[in-house]
């Protein structure tokens, strides 16, 4: 019996960014609560740095099934 594998929203995130044309990293992917706007790269900067608000970001986009 195979085990199922289950990518944390940090390992999905990271998987679909390594593999984004340069071009889209500079695209707006989700808007903050305080309506700031937020590109893949500035997502990357703070998912790469386990910051609070990358939790926040990450439940918002796997909620928008982005990742």
């Amino acid at each position: 019996m195979e085990k199922e594998e289950k990518l944390t929203l940090k390992e999905k995130f990271l998987k679909i960014y390594a593999n984004l044309p340069l071009s889209v990293r500079e695209e707006i992917i989700v808007t903050l609560e305080d309506k700031r706007p937020l590109t893949w790269n500035a997502v990357y900067i703070e998912v790469e740095n386990d910051t609070p608000l990358a939790k926040k970001i990450l439940i918002q986009l796997d909620e928008m099934e982005i990742i």
